[in-house]
């Protein structure tokens, strides 16, 4: 993907579990090792004595009382967007939550949102089903609103209309590979000159607990509250809520404006398992091979990558396939790998974007972040075969040439694989 005007991250903004609403509070809690999980929150109406009844059924695993939530995600002005207070009740929460971490994307990176109406920008948002609200059937004060209210179509497309961008616009479903996947659409959007830039991103957020009883029955759900990427007492995935969106656009463009240049994405591919193994079954041969061509597309060798941000998720299958494959094509450097989700949880659709924003954020301070819970690694892979190893405290993160190289794994439960390799300019660190 080496080009005369590559695309660069010129923009950033994210809203994660613990109160995280700002860049300098989700740095200062990833480099702080810091904990932001916390109990369901108490306001959804979810049955909590059947959740935590759960584990006394035959083959069921426990539900415990933790999770990784939004303290604001019922928070919302719609009078700031030009929204009716009865059309936002009906809203998907997702929809809230990504105009406003989209808005705030674009002031960081200097652009006034209110100077978009008709600008050719581009928005594209990683989204999946959360069972927000009641069936589309059944009849309520609601009716009327639940057809834009529940689609997904309309997370991309309500900050396109409250920007009044007219550019391409689309919600991409892609599972937890959905955020990484969306970031590979816009740029391709901006090369094939469908739009001047673009929004990417990601966004979750729980309208039901339908995944904790999903992944309990298939007894893949955390037994102890936490999640431990790439752990030996790993006890499966716990789940989270975030958001994430990022400002692409061209080399060129970003210096003519005076934006903010976070890094260059060098390369991202997506790619499929295919068939073989159950659907949900992660496969290291599709994973190995979707690195290999992002790498190739990058231009640069492998062994300069210094960080990698894995997608980590706690559990005994997906974890050391996934190991397996990083080990094949990252294993010549000397890479140390983690996880976000160790601080807050899976955030499905969003997760590869709030792991992409801590890479940027990483090379800006030139430190790697930690991975909680990596004092005792999986003994699924052989730690011996390769170099590659877990980032277990805070360290400096030292630039080749003056730029630091990172690279975000991503994948999802119906097979598609995700991957992207950021280059970073070493630079003065100022407020973000």
């Amino acid at each position: 993907m080496s080009e005369h005007d590559p695309i660069v991250i010129s923009g950033m903004a994210v809203e994660a579990p613990g109160g995280v609403e700002t860049l300098t509070g989700y740095w200062t809690a990833l480099a702080e090792s810091r904990d932001l999980l916390g109990p369901f929150p108490r306001d959804r109406g979810w049955p909590l004595a059947q959740m935590f009844a759960a584990g006394r059924q035959e083959g069921w695993s426990p539900v415990r009382d933790s999770g990784g939530f939004l303290d604001k995600a019922a928070h919302f002005d719609p009078g700031y967007f030009g929204i009716s207070p009865r059309e936002a009740v009906a809203m998907d929460p997702q929809q809230r939550v990504a105009m406003r971490v989209a808005w705030r994307a674009l002031e960081n990176a200097g652009i006034n949102p209110g100077s978009l109406d008709g600008a050719e920008v581009g928005c594209f948002m990683g989204a999946s089903h959360t069972d927000y609200g009641p069936h589309g059937a059944e009849v309520n004060e609601h009716t009327g609103y639940r057809a834009t209210g529940s689609a997904y179509s309309a997370i991309s497309g309500r900050i396109s209309h409250g920007l009044g961008l007219v550019g391409p616009t689309m919600t991409v479903d892609a599972a937890c590979a959905s955020s990484i996947a969306a970031v590979h659409l816009a740029a391709s959007a901006i090369r094939a000159g469908d739009c001047e830039w673009a929004l990417a991103g990601g966004v979750c957020v729980l309208g039901s607990p339908a995944g904790f009883f999903e992944f309990s029955k298939a007894n893949a759900l955390s037994t102890d509250g936490q999640c431990k990427p790439y752990s030996a007492d790993a006890t499966g995935t716990l789940w989270g809520e975030g958001a994430g969106v990022i400002v692409l656009e061209r080399r060129s463009r970003a210096e003519e404006l005076g934006h903010r240049i976070y890094g260059e994405l060098l390369a991202t591919r997506v790619n499929h398992n295919g068939k073989g193994a159950p659907i949900a079954v992660p496969s290291t041969d599709a994973q190995e091979q979707l690195m290999r061509k992002t790498v190739a597309a990058a231009g640069i060798p492998a062994e300069l990558v210094g960080m990698i941000e894995g997608h980590g998720t706690g559990t005994a299958v997906g974890d050391p396939l996934e190991l397996s494959a990083l080990q094949r094509v990252y294993g010549g450097g000397t890479p140390l790998l983690g996880s976000v989700k160790s601080n807050l949880g899976h955030a499905q659709a969003a997760a590869g974007l709030l792991g992409l924003i801590k890479v940027l954020l990483s090379g800006l301070h030139g430190q790697i972040a930690p991975t909680r819970h990596t004092a005792n690694p999986t003994a699924k892979v052989d730690w011996d075969a390769s170099t590659l190893r877990l980032a277990q405290e805070l360290q400096d993160w030292t630039p080749v040439d003056g730029v630091r190289y990172g690279a975000v794994s991503s994948f999802g439960v119906a097979g598609t694989n995700a991957h992207a390799i950021v280059a970073m300019p070493a630079q003065e660190v100022t407020h973000v």
